[in-house]
């Protein structure tokens, strides 16, 4: 009786740790196809509520696309504002302080500037970094990202294009799947994309990160059948 006692306990522990998989499993597969389903609806334009909005700047060209399209949000419904740009980016910040004390000007409201916050994250990959040593740094910027996706809550997230936002929109999107946040991911692929999605892109379209991603050519859309043609907006 001992004996068979032994050998039931272990069997039944097993099997009850395969049924838990299981229904974990299944349960998170649930999840990710309602994210997916509901993933892209629109902001209700009713709702008073402020966005929290993270905006991730890239460099040069990057930023300045980025810039012009804050400039048209409406800064009294999409507050208070983070923008992260890289550690060893030392120009896009600067651009955003311009941007935000100029809409001060414009308002005489100092509350304004006030709703801005500006942060930088590690980089995954430098230029000309081999891959094998990007491994550690991704891990770094994955962890950084964490951080501040935790620290910060978007309701918001505004992307378009450098390797910065891979982390962030990771940790973004596993936060909606397992319920601590909903954060809705709009990446807005760079005007100098004519035939072909950037890589962030195109990672955040295949694997169906992104709530909406914009495309500034008609040749992209056709293409990326789910991606939204919006013209130029530079």
């Amino acid at each position: 009786m001992e004996k068979g006692s032994g050998w039931c306990f272990p069997t039944m522990c097993r099997e009850s740790i395969i049924a838990l998989i299981i229904i974990t499993l299944t349960t998170f597969a649930i999840r990710m196809i309602y994210v997916i389903y509901w993933s892209g609806k629109p902001l209700p334009t009713s709702s008073s509520k402020l966005k929290s909005t993270l905006i991730i700047l890239g460099s040069g060209g990057h930023t300045a696309e980025m810039l012009n399209l804050v400039s048209l949000l409406q800064k009294d419904r999409f507050t208070p504002r983070f923008y992260i740009a890289a550690k060893t980016d030392n120009m896009s910040l600067q651009k955003a302080r311009v941007l935000e004390d100029s809409l001060v000007d414009q308002t005489g409201d100092r509350k304004v500037l006030e709703a801005a916050q500006f942060m930088q994250i590690y980089r995954s990959r430098e230029v000309g970094q081999s891959y094998l040593t990007s491994v550690g740094t991704t891990l770094i910027a994955t962890a950084h990202a964490l951080w501040l996706v935790a620290k910060i809550r978007p309701h918001v997230i505004l992307c378009n294009g450098p390797g910065t936002c891979i982390p962030l929109c990771v940790v973004a999107f596993t936060f909606k799947v397992v319920g601590i946040r909903w954060s809705s991911i709009f990446y807005v692929e760079s005007i100098a994309r004519v035939r072909r999605l950037s890589l962030s892109g195109l990672l955040l379209y295949k694997l169906r990160m992104a709530d909406q991603l914009f495309v500034q050519w008609p040749q992209l859309q056709k293409k990326y059948p789910r991606a939204q043609y919006v013209g130029c907006l530079m």
